[in-house]
């Protein structure tokens, strides 16, 4: 019985998230490059770069997940962070699951 209760407390904090917000992303950078560029930082998961659907560009904002939050520590503590000669804004996120939320709201 101990035992599968340890294995469900791994598996949520497995499924944390550990994102940064990026702010000030060039129009020219894709999430591919994005994905790339934070990937010298650790093991980047996901790279979501929203594109706004009248216009077909993408909205100069993405988040970026990590494996571990030592990971977004190591992006947090370079000074700044330059793609294509623009400075990138970073915040790190304090994103809850919907579930999480339902939860503390009861």
């Amino acid at each position: 019985m101990a035992a599968a209760s340890a294995v469900r407390a791994v598996g949520r904090r497995s499924r944390r998230l550990f994102d940064i917000f990026v702010a000030e992303v060039p129009w020219t950078v894709s999430s591919k490059e994005l994905k790339e560029y934070f990937s010298q930082f650790g093991s980047v998961q996901r790279c979501q770069l929203p594109f706004d659907r009248d216009t077909g560009f993408h909205r100069r904002y993405c988040w970026i997940k990590f494996s571990t939050p030592e990971e977004v520590q190591n992006v947090l503590q370079k000074d700044s962070h330059i793609l294509e000669g623009s400075k990138l804004t970073l915040r790190q996120q304090s994103r809850r699951r919907r579930s999480q939320r339902k939860n503390q709201s009861e």
